[in-house]
């Protein structure tokens, strides 16, 4: 479950650090399903939400979570900290720092840092 949450003028769906890890497109579902219900612009993930598969790119988790997010204009943040994934992936640290140029995924230390970035305009 999560809570919402108004930051940087946008309605966030913030979950929390309990419940399963993101695995399956079922999994997917369920979180556009929870945005959509609260009518939040954002999911704001807890890395320890996402879990360890998530990250690991070429189980291609994280692109079809991303991907069915953003089919229902729901942006993804994913919070916390990854220094020690990057370092271990040039595809994390690639696809981390690609993503936090664009609109719809991004990497952030903490809410505090989400809120910052949606403040700035793009």
């Amino acid at each position: 479950m999560g809570e919402v949450r108004e930051l940087g003028g946008a309605k966030v769906l913030v979950l929390g650090e309990e419940g399963g890890p993101v695995l399956t497109d079922r999994d997917a579902s369920d979180l556009v399903g929870l945005a959509m219900e609260a009518g939040a612009e954002w999911v704001a993930a807890p890395v320890a939400r996402l879990g360890p598969a998530f990250f690991d790119l070429s189980t291609r988790i994280a692109g079809e979570t991303i991907q069915k997010l953003v089919n229902y204009r729901i942006r993804l943040a994913v919070v916390g900290d990854l220094t020690a994934e990057i370092a271990a992936s040039r595809a994390l640290h690639d696809f981390a720092y690609e993503s936090n140029k664009g609109r719809h995924v991004w990497f952030v230390a903490d809410l505090g840092d989400l809120t910052s970035r949606l403040n700035t305009p793009h």
